[in-house]
């Protein structure tokens, strides 16, 4: 029977360590982006396991704080910045980002990957306009998440639905940069393949052996083969379709 695990869960359970949907090679833009330093106060929304934070903190000694709503991901966070022995820069609490317990002005950079899609347009919204109060005047704001270009994949987007179990709710390219920019952001953004599951992908993302460790255990494990192979054959069937988008927004100040 196939389990009803979220798809993120289920890739994070086989070992998976990159859960958004370009990759390090979209993760790595936004960061050369970003304008990070040392200096720099940073908000990390949907933090997840906060693998993306520690690699900031490795580079840039900037102090981050990370917020989720997933309480085992959090616990698995906390246990991460323990390891790598960054409790002095990176914190972590549960928090929902729609309603963000932070002053306003508060952070230089909000950084934000592959949760956005998984709101309607209203909560999208509400969410950005969220980090747009909370940064600093000037501030930076770095998403990523899922986009399409066609305007007949109504069919496809039910499909994701179906295979990751999340009521997800991609977007038009233009509608995702018309959205920042009704906020009051100015934008520049990259889109390409999602790499999630695509060997290539996989490879660059989580290194040879990780990827081995992955495939045995989505393949040779019965209980996780069948939502293994289903996600699999979909994102690789659709990836001329649906592709990343990365946005790196700047804070306008409202007249």
């Amino acid at each position: 029977m196939m389990t009803k695990q979220a798809g993120h869960q289920f890739l994070a359970k086989l070992g998976k360590k990159r859960l958004r949907p370009g990759g390090k090679e979209a993760t790595d833009w936004l960061i050369k982006n970003g304008n990070f330093s040392k200096e720099k106060k940073v908000l990390e929304v949907g933090c997840n396991m906060c693998t993306t934070s520690i690699e900031l903190v490795k580079t840039y000694q900037c102090h981050i704080t990370g917020i989720d709503l997933d309480k085992n991901a959090l616990e698995q966070a906390k246990q991460n910045i323990k390891t790598n022995q960054l409790e002095e820069y990176i914190t972590v609490q549960q928090g929902n980002a729609m309603h963000l317990p932070f002053d306003d002005n508060s952070f230089d950079i909000v950084i934000n990957e592959a949760m956005l899609t998984m709101l309607s347009k209203n909560a999208k919204e509400k969410a950005i306009k969220e980090y747009y109060r909370v940064l600093k005047p000037n501030g930076i704001l770095l998403t990523h998440d899922i986009t399409f270009f066609s305007d007949t994949l109504e069919n496809t987007i039910d499909t994701l639905r179906e295979t990751i179990h999340v009521n997800v709710h991609p977007m038009h390219r233009d509608d995702w940069l018309h959205l920042f920019q009704e906020i009051g952001f100015e934008s520049q953004e990259i889109h390409g393949q999602m790499s999630l599951m695509t060997p290539t992908g996989m490879i660059k993302d989580e290194g040879f052996f990780n990827t081995m460790n992955i495939l045995k255990n989505g393949l040779l494990k019965s209980e996780n083969r069948p939502m293994f192979l289903n996600m699999f054959k979909f994102f690789n069937k659709t990836k001329k379709d649906l592709m990343y988008i990365a946005i790196c927004s700047r804070k306008k100040e409202k007249s």
